[in-house]
Protein backbone atom coordinates (compact mmCIF):
# COMPACT_ATOMS: atom_id res chain seq x y z
CA UNK A 1 0.00 0.00 0.00
CA UNK A 2 1.21 3.34 -1.01
CA UNK A 3 1.18 5.83 2.15
CA UNK A 4 0.95 9.87 1.51
CA UNK A 5 2.42 12.21 4.45
CA UNK A 6 1.32 15.51 4.06
CA UNK A 7 2.69 18.68 5.88
CA UNK A 8 0.64 18.90 9.02
CA UNK A 9 -0.49 22.43 10.53
CA UNK A 10 1.87 23.53 13.16
CA UNK A 11 -1.02 26.24 13.87
CA UNK A 12 -3.84 28.64 13.52
CA UNK A 13 -2.93 30.94 10.37
CA UNK A 14 -0.42 29.15 9.15
CA UNK A 15 -0.83 28.04 5.59
CA UNK A 16 2.80 27.47 4.60
CA UNK A 17 6.20 25.88 5.81
CA UNK A 18 10.04 25.06 4.45
CA UNK A 19 11.16 22.08 4.23
CA UNK A 20 14.59 22.88 6.36
CA UNK A 21 15.77 19.25 6.17
CA UNK A 22 15.53 15.34 5.26
CA UNK A 23 16.60 13.42 8.00
CA UNK A 24 16.40 10.34 5.58
CA UNK A 25 17.58 9.86 2.30
CA UNK A 26 15.08 8.83 -0.68
CA UNK A 27 14.62 5.19 -1.36
CA UNK A 28 15.33 4.79 2.56
CA UNK A 29 13.28 1.74 4.65
CA UNK A 30 11.55 3.97 7.51
CA UNK A 31 9.97 2.87 11.06
CA UNK A 32 6.71 3.72 12.05
CA UNK A 33 7.00 6.97 14.15
CA UNK A 34 9.95 7.45 12.93
CA UNK A 35 11.18 11.45 12.60
CA UNK A 36 12.21 11.38 9.00
CA UNK A 37 12.17 15.59 8.20
CA UNK A 38 12.03 18.87 10.07
CA UNK A 39 9.62 21.45 8.89
CA UNK A 40 9.84 25.12 9.52
CA UNK A 41 7.61 27.13 9.58
CA UNK A 42 7.25 31.04 11.24
CA UNK A 43 7.10 30.39 14.77
CA UNK A 44 8.98 26.95 15.01
CA UNK A 45 10.67 24.07 13.92
CA UNK A 46 8.81 20.82 13.70
CA UNK A 47 9.24 16.97 12.93
CA UNK A 48 7.38 15.11 10.39
CA UNK A 49 6.91 11.72 11.70
CA UNK A 50 6.24 8.24 9.42
CA UNK A 51 2.56 7.09 9.76
CA UNK A 52 3.78 3.42 8.86
CA UNK A 53 6.94 1.45 8.20
CA UNK A 54 8.18 1.24 4.58
CA UNK A 55 9.81 2.71 1.74
CA UNK A 56 9.87 5.80 1.50
CA UNK A 57 9.86 8.73 -2.02
CA UNK A 58 10.38 11.83 -1.22
CA UNK A 59 8.27 14.45 -3.43
CA UNK A 60 9.07 17.85 -1.74
CA UNK A 61 12.65 19.41 -2.17
CA UNK A 62 14.99 20.12 1.00
CA UNK A 63 14.96 23.92 0.89
CA UNK A 64 11.41 24.40 -0.78
CA UNK A 65 8.41 25.95 0.33
CA UNK A 66 5.32 23.92 0.49
CA UNK A 67 1.16 24.64 1.17
CA UNK A 68 0.23 22.83 4.43
CA UNK A 69 -1.68 19.63 3.73
CA UNK A 70 0.46 19.00 0.42
CA UNK A 71 2.16 15.88 0.09
CA UNK A 72 5.59 15.68 1.65
CA UNK A 73 6.56 12.16 0.85
CA UNK A 74 4.85 8.72 -0.13
CA UNK A 75 5.59 5.63 1.82
CA UNK A 76 5.55 2.06 0.23
CA UNK A 77 4.64 -0.29 3.54
CA UNK A 78 5.10 -3.41 1.28
CA UNK A 79 9.16 -2.64 1.75
CA UNK A 80 7.58 -2.48 6.03
CA UNK A 81 10.60 -4.84 7.86
CA UNK A 82 13.28 -4.62 5.40
CA UNK A 83 15.96 -2.92 5.65
CA UNK A 84 17.37 -0.03 3.11
CA UNK A 85 20.01 -1.68 0.53
CA UNK A 86 23.04 0.58 1.74
CA UNK A 87 22.93 -1.05 5.18
CA UNK A 88 22.68 -4.92 3.56
CA UNK A 89 26.11 -5.45 4.72
CA UNK A 90 27.83 -8.74 6.22
CA UNK A 91 29.90 -8.31 9.98
CA UNK A 92 32.60 -9.35 7.66
CA UNK A 93 32.24 -6.35 5.30
CA UNK A 94 31.44 -4.16 7.84
CA UNK A 95 34.78 -4.78 9.62
CA UNK A 96 36.80 -4.76 5.95
CA UNK A 97 34.91 -1.34 5.43
CA UNK A 98 36.06 -0.29 8.74
CA UNK A 99 39.95 -1.43 8.58
CA UNK A 100 40.18 0.26 5.27
CA UNK A 101 38.96 3.39 6.27
CA UNK A 102 41.34 3.27 9.37
CA UNK A 103 44.46 2.65 7.00
CA UNK A 104 43.32 5.36 4.93
CA UNK A 105 43.04 7.73 7.32
CA UNK A 106 46.11 7.32 8.85
CA UNK A 107 47.66 7.08 5.30
CA UNK A 108 46.06 10.41 4.92
CA UNK A 109 47.33 11.37 8.21
CA UNK A 110 51.07 10.56 7.85
CA UNK A 111 50.62 12.49 4.48
CA UNK A 112 49.18 15.62 6.04
CA UNK A 113 52.05 15.43 8.39
CA UNK A 114 54.93 15.00 5.89
CA UNK A 115 53.30 18.08 3.74
CA UNK A 116 53.03 20.54 6.70
CA UNK A 117 56.31 19.84 7.65
CA UNK A 118 57.74 20.96 4.22
CA UNK A 119 54.74 23.95 3.57
CA UNK A 120 54.65 26.68 6.11
CA UNK A 121 51.06 27.55 7.05
CA UNK A 122 49.43 30.71 8.45
CA UNK A 123 47.14 29.76 11.68
CA UNK A 124 44.49 31.18 10.46
CA UNK A 125 45.07 29.21 7.19
CA UNK A 126 45.39 26.35 9.28
CA UNK A 127 42.24 27.32 11.18
CA UNK A 128 40.12 27.67 7.86
CA UNK A 129 41.63 24.31 6.48
CA UNK A 130 40.47 22.80 9.25
CA UNK A 131 36.82 24.23 9.30
CA UNK A 132 36.73 22.97 5.80
CA UNK A 133 37.98 19.33 6.31
CA UNK A 134 40.66 20.24 3.98
CA UNK A 135 45.09 19.39 4.00
CA UNK A 136 47.94 20.45 2.29
CA UNK A 137 47.59 18.14 -0.99
CA UNK A 138 43.74 19.63 -1.20
CA UNK A 139 44.41 22.79 -1.47
CA UNK A 140 47.31 22.16 -4.01
CA UNK A 141 45.12 20.30 -5.84
CA UNK A 142 42.38 22.49 -5.96
CA UNK A 143 44.54 25.62 -7.39
CA UNK A 144 43.14 26.11 -11.23
CA UNK A 145 46.12 27.98 -12.02
CA UNK A 146 49.04 29.82 -10.29
CA UNK A 147 48.94 33.68 -10.44
CA UNK A 148 52.05 36.24 -10.84
CA UNK A 149 50.49 37.13 -7.09
CA UNK A 150 51.26 33.32 -5.98
CA UNK A 151 54.76 33.68 -7.46
CA UNK A 152 56.24 36.89 -5.88
CA UNK A 153 54.85 35.58 -2.93
CA UNK A 154 56.99 32.77 -2.94
CA UNK A 155 59.83 34.75 -4.24
CA UNK A 156 59.51 37.45 -2.26
CA UNK A 157 60.14 35.21 1.43
CA UNK A 158 62.55 33.29 -0.12
CA UNK A 159 64.56 36.39 -0.51
CA UNK A 160 63.53 37.86 2.77
CA UNK A 161 64.88 34.15 4.30
CA UNK A 162 68.00 34.23 2.32
CA UNK A 163 68.73 37.57 3.54
CA UNK A 164 68.16 37.18 7.12
CA UNK A 165 71.33 36.64 8.88
CA UNK A 166 70.32 36.28 12.10
CA UNK A 167 67.46 34.49 14.66
CA UNK A 168 66.08 38.10 15.12
CA UNK A 169 65.34 38.82 11.60
CA UNK A 170 64.02 35.46 10.93
CA UNK A 171 61.28 35.68 13.84
CA UNK A 172 60.43 39.13 11.42
CA UNK A 173 60.01 37.08 8.68
CA UNK A 174 57.90 34.39 9.96
CA UNK A 175 55.78 36.92 12.08
CA UNK A 176 54.43 37.24 8.93
CA UNK A 177 52.87 34.13 8.97
CA UNK A 178 50.51 35.45 11.77
CA UNK A 179 49.06 38.81 9.49
CA UNK A 180 45.71 38.30 8.62
CA UNK A 181 44.89 37.37 5.00
CA UNK A 182 42.96 39.97 3.67
CA UNK A 183 40.12 38.58 1.69
CA UNK A 184 37.00 40.40 0.01
CA UNK A 185 34.96 36.91 -0.90
CA UNK A 186 30.88 37.52 0.33
CA UNK A 187 27.73 34.63 0.20
CA UNK A 188 24.23 34.41 0.76
CA UNK A 189 21.71 32.49 1.94
CA UNK A 190 18.65 32.66 1.84
CA UNK A 191 16.31 33.87 5.30
CA UNK A 192 14.70 30.71 6.89
CA UNK A 193 10.38 31.75 7.78
CA UNK A 194 11.66 31.59 11.67
CA UNK A 195 14.32 34.60 11.14
CA UNK A 196 12.25 36.37 8.19
CA UNK A 197 9.12 36.24 11.14
CA UNK A 198 11.47 37.23 13.59
CA UNK A 199 12.50 39.97 11.88
CA UNK A 200 9.19 41.45 10.96
CA UNK A 201 7.74 41.21 14.67
CA UNK A 202 10.96 43.77 15.89
CA UNK A 203 10.58 45.95 13.59
CA UNK A 204 7.18 46.29 14.33
CA UNK A 205 7.35 46.63 17.80
CA UNK A 206 10.12 49.37 17.38
CA UNK A 207 7.03 50.97 15.45
CA UNK A 208 4.21 50.29 17.26
CA UNK A 209 5.17 50.52 21.08
CA UNK A 210 6.61 53.50 23.16
CA UNK A 211 9.09 51.49 24.47
CA UNK A 212 11.48 52.39 26.84
CA UNK A 213 14.36 50.79 28.96
CA UNK A 214 15.14 51.78 32.90
CA UNK A 215 18.14 50.25 34.05
CA UNK A 216 19.90 49.39 37.90
CA UNK A 217 22.04 47.05 39.36
CA UNK A 218 22.47 44.33 41.62
CA UNK A 219 24.45 43.20 43.67
CA UNK A 220 24.82 38.88 43.62
CA UNK A 221 27.28 38.41 46.59
CA UNK A 222 24.49 36.98 48.27
CA UNK A 223 22.66 34.76 45.39
CA UNK A 224 26.12 33.58 44.76
CA UNK A 225 27.09 32.64 48.37
CA UNK A 226 23.44 30.76 48.32
CA UNK A 227 24.76 28.52 45.09
CA UNK A 228 27.92 28.01 46.20
CA UNK A 229 27.06 26.85 49.58
CA UNK A 230 24.01 24.42 48.93
CA UNK A 231 24.99 23.80 44.88
CA UNK A 232 25.95 20.11 46.08
CA UNK A 233 23.07 19.44 48.56
CA UNK A 234 20.36 20.46 45.61
CA UNK A 235 22.01 18.84 43.04
CA UNK A 236 22.12 15.42 44.98
CA UNK A 237 18.03 16.06 45.91
CA UNK A 238 16.93 17.33 42.53
CA UNK A 239 19.77 16.48 39.98
CA UNK A 240 19.68 19.57 38.26
CA UNK A 241 21.95 22.35 39.09
CA UNK A 242 21.18 25.67 40.68
CA UNK A 243 21.40 28.43 38.50
CA UNK A 244 20.81 32.39 38.44
CA UNK A 245 17.93 32.05 36.17
CA UNK A 246 15.65 30.63 38.42
CA UNK A 247 16.18 33.18 41.35
CA UNK A 248 15.31 36.11 38.61
CA UNK A 249 12.01 33.90 37.50
CA UNK A 250 11.14 33.75 41.12
CA UNK A 251 11.36 37.89 41.42
CA UNK A 252 9.75 38.30 38.64
CA UNK A 253 7.24 36.84 39.66
CA UNK A 254 6.69 38.37 43.32
CA UNK A 255 7.17 41.86 41.62
CA UNK A 256 4.80 41.50 38.70
CA UNK A 257 1.83 40.47 41.52
CA UNK A 258 3.31 43.74 42.84
CA UNK A 259 3.15 45.86 39.78
CA UNK A 260 -0.15 44.08 37.57
CA UNK A 261 0.81 46.75 34.74
CA UNK A 262 4.40 45.28 34.34
CA UNK A 263 2.53 41.80 33.55
CA UNK A 264 -0.08 43.11 31.54
CA UNK A 265 -1.08 44.14 28.15
CA UNK A 266 -3.17 45.82 25.10
CA UNK A 267 -5.65 44.80 23.33
CA UNK A 268 -7.28 47.48 21.03
CA UNK A 269 -8.95 49.99 23.54
CA UNK A 270 -8.45 47.43 26.93
CA UNK A 271 -5.63 46.57 29.42
CA UNK A 272 -5.68 42.89 30.19
CA UNK A 273 -4.19 42.08 33.61
CA UNK A 274 -3.35 38.45 34.16
CA UNK A 275 -3.56 37.29 37.86
CA UNK A 276 -1.06 34.91 37.10
CA UNK A 277 2.35 34.98 35.89
CA UNK A 278 3.58 32.86 32.39
CA UNK A 279 7.17 34.07 31.82
CA UNK A 280 9.06 33.35 28.66
CA UNK A 281 13.10 32.45 28.84
CA UNK A 282 15.03 33.37 25.45
CA UNK A 283 16.52 30.01 24.91
CA UNK A 284 19.17 29.95 21.46
CA UNK A 285 18.77 27.40 18.93
CA UNK A 286 20.10 26.27 15.73
CA UNK A 287 17.30 28.34 14.04
CA UNK A 288 17.66 31.42 16.14
CA UNK A 289 16.67 32.75 19.17
CA UNK A 290 12.92 31.12 21.26
CA UNK A 291 11.23 31.97 23.45
CA UNK A 292 9.17 28.79 25.63
CA UNK A 293 7.11 30.02 28.51
CA UNK A 294 7.05 28.56 32.41
CA UNK A 295 3.63 29.17 33.39
CA UNK A 296 2.36 29.85 36.88
CA UNK A 297 6.01 30.67 38.01
CA UNK A 298 4.63 32.08 41.26
CA UNK A 299 3.23 28.54 42.39
CA UNK A 300 6.69 26.55 41.57
CA UNK A 301 9.99 26.51 43.41
CA UNK A 302 13.47 27.34 42.78
CA UNK A 303 13.72 23.62 41.66
CA UNK A 304 10.54 23.27 39.52
CA UNK A 305 11.80 26.28 37.38
CA UNK A 306 15.66 24.92 37.07
CA UNK A 307 13.99 21.66 36.19
CA UNK A 308 12.07 23.35 33.43
CA UNK A 309 14.61 25.41 32.02
CA UNK A 310 16.88 22.65 31.57
CA UNK A 311 14.00 20.93 29.48
CA UNK A 312 13.49 23.81 27.28
CA UNK A 313 17.58 23.89 26.62
CA UNK A 314 17.64 20.52 25.67
CA UNK A 315 14.43 20.58 23.82
CA UNK A 316 16.22 24.21 21.99
CA UNK A 317 19.21 22.75 21.18
CA UNK A 318 17.79 19.63 19.48
CA UNK A 319 14.86 22.15 17.79
CA UNK A 320 12.01 20.21 19.65
CA UNK A 321 9.89 22.72 20.61
CA UNK A 322 6.47 22.85 19.93
CA UNK A 323 4.41 25.66 19.36
CA UNK A 324 2.34 25.60 21.83
CA UNK A 325 5.18 25.82 24.79
CA UNK A 326 5.88 29.49 22.82
CA UNK A 327 2.64 30.51 22.89
CA UNK A 328 1.33 33.10 25.75
CA UNK A 329 3.62 34.22 27.95
CA UNK A 330 2.64 37.68 30.30
CA UNK A 331 6.55 38.83 30.52
CA UNK A 332 9.97 37.85 29.18
CA UNK A 333 12.94 37.60 30.48
CA UNK A 334 16.46 37.29 28.03
CA UNK A 335 20.23 36.79 29.37
CA UNK A 336 22.26 38.39 27.51
CA UNK A 337 25.25 37.81 30.22
CA UNK A 338 25.88 34.44 28.77
CA UNK A 339 27.58 36.07 25.89
CA UNK A 340 29.59 38.31 27.88
CA UNK A 341 26.93 41.27 27.52
CA UNK A 342 27.10 44.22 30.13
CA UNK A 343 24.21 46.09 29.06
CA UNK A 344 21.56 46.06 26.72
CA UNK A 345 18.16 47.33 25.80
CA UNK A 346 15.82 44.01 25.28
CA UNK A 347 13.31 44.83 22.92
CA UNK A 348 9.77 43.88 24.10
CA UNK A 349 7.85 40.27 23.13
CA UNK A 350 4.89 41.72 21.99
CA UNK A 351 2.05 41.52 22.86
CA UNK A 352 3.58 41.34 26.09
CA UNK A 353 4.60 45.14 28.05
CA UNK A 354 7.67 44.25 29.63
CA UNK A 355 10.40 42.48 29.32
CA UNK A 356 13.91 41.91 31.63
CA UNK A 357 17.45 41.72 30.61
CA UNK A 358 19.98 40.14 32.83
CA UNK A 359 24.01 40.61 31.79
CA UNK A 360 27.34 39.93 32.53
CA UNK A 361 28.17 39.77 36.60
CA UNK A 362 31.10 42.02 36.81
CA UNK A 363 33.11 42.32 40.19
CA UNK A 364 33.41 46.33 40.89
CA UNK A 365 34.15 48.59 43.33
CA UNK A 366 31.33 49.29 45.70
CA UNK A 367 30.92 51.64 48.62
CA UNK A 368 29.16 49.52 51.07
CA UNK A 369 28.67 51.02 54.72
CA UNK A 370 30.94 53.50 54.02
CA UNK A 371 34.13 51.26 52.94
CA UNK A 372 35.31 50.31 49.46
CA UNK A 373 34.42 46.51 48.66
CA UNK A 374 34.89 44.25 45.67
CA UNK A 375 31.63 42.71 44.75
CA UNK A 376 30.07 41.03 41.63
CA UNK A 377 27.52 42.73 40.25
CA UNK A 378 24.79 42.96 37.62
CA UNK A 379 23.57 45.81 35.24
CA UNK A 380 19.48 44.81 34.68
CA UNK A 381 17.45 46.23 32.60
CA UNK A 382 13.35 46.78 31.79
CA UNK A 383 12.06 47.54 28.69
CA UNK A 384 8.23 48.48 29.55
CA UNK A 385 5.46 50.08 26.73
CA UNK A 386 5.07 53.47 28.02
CA UNK A 387 1.74 53.39 26.99
CA UNK A 388 0.38 51.31 30.11
CA UNK A 389 2.66 51.76 32.29
CA UNK A 390 4.17 54.73 33.91
CA UNK A 391 7.66 55.42 34.58
CA UNK A 392 7.09 54.91 38.63
CA UNK A 393 5.52 51.75 38.33
CA UNK A 394 8.61 50.62 35.62
CA UNK A 395 11.42 51.81 37.94
CA UNK A 396 9.68 50.46 41.49
CA UNK A 397 9.19 47.28 39.21
CA UNK A 398 12.99 46.86 38.38
CA UNK A 399 13.92 48.27 42.34
CA UNK A 400 11.77 45.05 43.59
CA UNK A 401 13.26 43.14 41.56
CA UNK A 402 16.55 44.60 43.01
CA UNK A 403 15.89 44.26 46.70
CA UNK A 404 14.39 40.27 46.10
CA UNK A 405 18.20 39.23 44.69
CA UNK A 406 19.94 41.20 47.19
CA UNK A 407 17.94 39.64 49.99
CA UNK A 408 16.53 36.42 48.13
CA UNK A 409 14.65 34.75 51.49
CA UNK A 410 12.35 37.94 51.21
CA UNK A 411 10.65 36.16 48.61
CA UNK A 412 9.04 33.34 51.27
CA UNK A 413 7.44 36.49 52.47
CA UNK A 414 6.06 37.52 49.85
CA UNK A 415 8.29 40.74 49.37
CA UNK A 416 7.63 42.52 53.07
CA UNK A 417 10.74 42.93 55.20
CA UNK A 418 11.35 39.64 57.57
CA UNK A 419 11.84 41.62 60.46
CA UNK A 420 8.64 43.59 60.34
CA UNK A 421 6.78 40.62 59.36
CA UNK A 422 8.49 38.26 62.64
CA UNK A 423 7.61 41.66 64.81
CA UNK A 424 3.98 42.01 63.42
CA UNK A 425 4.21 45.33 62.12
Amino acid sequence: MILEIKIPSPGESISEVEIANWLVGNGDIVEKDQEIAEIESDKATLPLIAEESGKIEILAQEGSTVDVGSVACKIDTSFAGKTSPKKETSSVEKAQKTEIKKEVAQEKQNTENNQFDKVKTSPLAKKLMDEHHLNIDDVINGLQRLSTKDIKLVANNKEALNSATNTEAKSEVFSNNFIEEATRNTSRKKMSSLRKKLSKRLVAVKNETAMLTTFNEVDMSTVMELRKKYQKFFVDKYGVKLGFMSFFLKASAQALKNYPNVNAMLDGEEIIYHDYSDIGIAVQSAKGLLVPIIRNVESLSLADIELKIKEYAEKGRNNKISLDEMTGGTFTITNGGTFGSLMSTPIINPPQSGILGMHNIVERPMAVSGNIEIRPMMYIALSYDHRIIDGKSAVSFLVMIKNLLENPYKMILGGADENRVLLGL
